[in-house]
């Protein structure tokens, strides 16, 4: 892992986030009506909820759309491998978490998706205007097994929210992006 030194925190006056090279991040973000403005987590042990209250679905849920959960998914492999090696990753209905370890700033990728995806979620709905909330939450992991029980929460999010039975049936996630590539299916599964 890395030196934890406190010139890789930063914060734009809401949630602080730390930003260094080599390190692996489990950042969330989410549609800008999947939740009233002003509720995003305050600490660490807020990301519980704040995933819970994601989880119930509220909001219109546009990443239901396979097309607007294509922009996403395109958006982050986009970069992998170049900005940033892509771990885990999972396209909620109303919401995106992503397992990265950075290669450069944690900013700007969030930044990329954000702006990629959302010229493309707002041609597919025929629309103009703000697609994601303005803040994302972040955790650095500390050691190789919060890592892997960050890459199992990801991955196992859309049980945990009751959308399908088994993590690789969920075509917009690294599991079943793998089972599809295994399938000979293009990305994004069926």
């Amino acid at each position: 892992m890395h030196e934890f030194a406190s010139i890789n925190w930063r914060s734009r006056g809401y949630l602080p986030h730390f930003d260094a090279r080599g390190s692996q991040q489990h950042i969330v973000f989410g549609l800008a009506d999947a939740l009233p403005e002003g509720s995003a987590p305050l600490s660490e042990d807020a990301l519980t909820s704040f995933d819970s209250a994601l989880d119930r679905g509220s909001g219109k849920c546009v990443l239901r759309d396979p097309r607007c959960a294509l922009a996403v998914q395109q958006a982050l492999l986009h970069g992998d491998l170049e900005r940033y090696r892509l771990l885990a990753w999972c396209i909620m209905p109303n919401h995106v978490h992503v397992v990265i370890e950075q290669n450069e700033d944690l900013a700007g990728s969030v930044r990329r998706w954000k702006s990629w995806s959302a010229r493309g979620i707002n041609a597919h709905l025929g629309r103009t205007g703000r697609v994601w909330r303005r803040e994302y939450f972040d955790r650095f992991a500390r050691n190789a097994d919060q890592l892997a029980h960050m890459i199992h929460y990801v991955e196992s999010n859309p049980v945990a929210a009751g959308l399908v039975v088994d993590a690789k049936e969920w075509p917009w996630s690294s599991a079943g992006h793998a089972v599809a590539k295994i399938a000979g299916q293009e990305p994004g599964g069926p």
